[in-house]
């Protein structure tokens, strides 16, 4: 039997599918999955004529909770950023730093065997780290 940190863990992986698909559908190149800088991590890691994105991915099943998007807090960004910071000192991102850099939220929401997607490009823009 799925205990529940599987069943997490699961639903977070389907839900990093679907967004690289979605990505690839509007034109982005995947560079990494679940990018580790120390403590620090990035579900997904694209490039596109825009330049680099680095994505939060947030799955959820439907329910009365607030949206998935809304998890994505201060401290969350935060860790992003710094994680972000970690891949353009990297030998594979520093040929890239001077890219544009975006960091978007992809939501999507399990309803049964059907989901929905949301896009926030631009989610935030980081002040600080």
């Amino acid at each position: 039997m799925e205990n529940q940190d599987d069943h997490r863990r699961n639903l977070g992986r389907k839900g990093e599918d679907i967004a690289c698909e979605l990505l690839r559908s509007m034109g982005h190149s995947i560079l990494e999955r679940n990018y580790r800088n120390g403590h620090f991590e990035i579900d997904i890691i694209s490039i596109d004529a825009d330049g680099i994105h680095f994505v939060e991915v947030k799955a959820r099943r439907d329910s009365i909770q607030a949206p998935p998007q809304y998890n994505v807090d201060r401290i969350k960004q935060s860790r992003i950023t710094k994680a972000a910071l970690g891949f353009l000192h990297s030998s594979k991102g520093l040929p890239l730093s001077s890219y544009e850099c975006h960091f978007d939220v992809v939501a999507i929401t399990f309803a049964g065997d059907s989901y929905s997607t949301e896009w926030f490009p631009q989610a935030y823009i980081p002040i600080y780290v």
